[in-house]
């Protein structure tokens, strides 16, 4: 079992423990909802369980096996073929940016590439990073880390977000030192 595998297992362990539910209860609880949007159902879960973002959005994942990386199991898609349609059309142009940051990173040491439906999630223990398009003309890469020095390009995200931070690029050259010192702190951090 990878650790990403045994890091989901203890979380879903943890979401059955502090709602006294077993994980059938759970998935029947999202399964009869009524609701078919993702964020609808995760604000439920928050909302009548008192969970947090992060499991009730694993636990909608899991229950539903709607995660990118499910969905590609599924259909027999390799992570190739998922970055191949979430580069496509309009966004091919942006593949590069992706190909950059990933031959960098990928000299970090072990990590995992969870292909998810719009963008690829970077994970040790957790998730340290995101890569994707966010518009047909600019990569967005979320970054997990906590107390990065403030920087114009370095833009705080919300409490709860996926991320600490998000880095905009449009161009292949962005992708830069600092840009990866950035990363680099979320992937020792996550480890």
């Amino acid at each position: 079992m990878s650790e990403l595998d045994k890091a989901v297992e203890t979380q879903l362990k943890n979401i059955q423990t502090k709602t006294g539910k077993s994980f059938d209860e759970l998935a029947a609880i999202v399964r009869n909802s009524g609701l078919s949007k993702h964020g609808e159902i995760r604000a439920m879960l928050q909302r009548e369980l008192g969970l947090g973002y992060g499991d009730a959005n694993t636990l909608v994942h899991i229950a539903l096996q709607s995660d990118g990386t499910s969905a590609a199991a599924a259909a027999g898609l390799s992570t190739e073929d998922v970055l191949a349609g979430i580069y496509s059309g309009p966004k091919a142009a942006l593949r590069p940016i992706h190909e950059a940051l990933m031959g960098r990173i990928s000299g970090y040491g072990d990590f995992e590439t969870l292909p998810k439906k719009g963008y690829v999630s970077l994970r040790r223990k957790k998730q340290f990073a995101m890569i994707g398009p966010a518009t047909n003309t600019r990569v967005e890469v979320g970054i997990n880390a906590n107390g990065l020095e403030a920087h114009p390009r370095l833009l705080a995200q919300p409490a709860g977000s996926m991320c600490n931070y998000v880095v905009r690029l449009t161009e292949a050259k962005e992708v830069d030192e600092e840009l990866f010192a950035w990363i680099r702190t979320a992937f020792e951090s996550a480890g």
